[in-house]
């Protein structure tokens, strides 16, 4: 029975560690501990449930371990800024200040094409217009706009707007994805040129889309 306390516990903590090792982008909208707790509960009650020859206390002894546990850390998270970024993460910036931050998507393992489409859960289609981006630490993208670019309804404002139109990708991380253009309606020589008239080759394009109005979005990396 020792044993097997020793072992809960060990892969309480292992199982804990290596989820949040794992990265933001793999949780999801669940905290590293609740997926731990989640899964240490459910296997442990199926083993006790599945194996007859098993008594009863060797599964609700366990548990009942990892129910404490859960509490213990959660108490200390509370108390330790040091234990709940160890454990629990932090926040994460990917925009700063209107600028994609390339190193912190790198250690964070999210890609453009994953962060295009956090943007437009949130309701956000252009990049340009984020100020803050912030990866929080259950995995959810959190934005902040520019004053200007804060929505407000039209009938407020007595304005009559034109529809936004979907922006198409053309290029992503310095590569340039043909299979696009044709939705874009486009070719690579206009690419080139709307590269040539920005000074910078394609290897030199974090992130660049038109929709069908023509608008143009384009990011060009961060040099490092």
């Amino acid at each position: 029975m020792f044993y097997s306390i020793v072992r809960t516990l060990i892969f309480y903590l292992l199982l804990l560690l290596v989820v949040r090792l794992l990265g933001k982008r793999q949780i999801g909208e669940m905290e590293p501990t609740e997926i731990v707790v989640t899964m240490l509960l459910a296997n442990l009650a199926s083993i006790t449930i599945e194996n007859l020859d098993v008594p009863i206390w060797y599964g609700v002894v366990p548990i009942a371990l990892v129910f404490g546990a859960e509490l213990l850390l959660s108490h200390l998270t509370f108390r330790s800024v040091f234990i709940r970024k160890l454990f629990c993460g932090k926040p994460v910036i990917l925009i700063d200040n209107g600028r994609i931050n390339e190193r912190n998507l790198r250690r964070t393992r999210v890609n453009l094409d994953e962060l295009t489409m956090h943007l437009r859960e949130n309701g956000v289609f252009d990049p340009t217009t984020v100020k803050f981006a912030i990866l929080e630490t259950n995995g959810q993208l959190s934005t902040l706009l520019y004053g200007k670019d804060q929505p407000a309804p039209a009938k407020d404002a007595g304005q009559k707007v034109s529809e936004v139109e979907l922006p198409i990708t053309l290029i992503s991380d310095g590569k340039l994805l043909r299979e696009n253009l044709p939705l874009a309606k486009h070719g690579e020589a206009w690419v080139r040129e709307q590269l040539a008239f920005r000074k910078c080759g394609v290897e030199q394009v974090l992130l660049m889309t038109v929709d069908t109005a023509g608008r143009i979005i384009f990011v060009k990396k961060n040099e490092e």
